[in-house]
């Protein structure tokens, strides 16, 4: 059966190109992630070297199960490694798949990276790949992602309560939204305008 996600999948845009992860990358990727603040708000803390290490060769172990489709976030102007995402949580079946490990190095907090980043993953997904669902996720109390993701046309569905444990041994309550294919394309106007307002700036 051939995988939903072909392999090698590059998502070029303006700014950044989505670049399949590959083990070559660990040491300029983890370079861009020991910056603790990255984590506080995620379960996992990559910036310690051994979980960075698990973390990210269990992603290219699911690539090759097709449970997920991990990217690097390369910076053109700059030829370098600005952060990660990928594909998981995928159902071939049920045409569904979440977009998510999301991160860009703080430099690039509040630009277009992360909307030109969502504006890749999701036209891959509606456009090519025929989902049906993309789903989101994120810390119930990060309420900076939480408005990243409305401001992109995230659906709001509600909240899983102690869905993960921090690596601090607390709880992660997990706030769900979703993108459906009839409200891609409302989806897609979002970001582009938001995309747009940037360029005038």
């Amino acid at each position: 059966m051939e995988p939903w996600i072909e392999h090698p999948t590059i998502l070029k845009g303006r700014e950044i190109d989505l670049l399949p992860l590959e083990k070559d990358h660990f040491e300029a990727l983890y370079q861009a992630a020991v910056d603790r603040r990255l984590w506080e708000l995620i379960p996992t803390n990559c910036a310690d070297p051994e979980i960075f290490k698990k973390t990210y060769t269990a992603a290219l172990e699911g690539r090759e199960k097709g449970t997920q489709y991990p990217f690097i976030i390369y910076h053109k102007a700059t030829n370098s490694i600005i952060g990660s995402t990928r594909y998981f949580e995928i159902y071939p079946a049920d045409k569904k798949l979440e977009i998510g490990w999301s991160w860009i190095i703080t430099k690039y907090w509040g630009t277009c990276i992360n909307l030109e980043c969502k504006l890749l993953m999701l036209t891959h997904c509606f456009e090519v790949l025929k989902a049906r669902r993309v789903q989101l996720k994120t810390d119930e109390n990060n309420w900076r992602s939480r408005k990243a993701i409305e401001k992109i046309g995230g659906y709001f569905e509600g909240v899983l309560r102690k869905d993960k444990i921090k690596a601090d041994g607390t709880s992660r309550s997990a706030a769900y939204y979703s993108i459906l294919d009839d409200e891609y394309p409302a989806a897609k106007e979002k970001i582009l305008a938001q995309l747009a307002q940037i360029d005038k700036r």
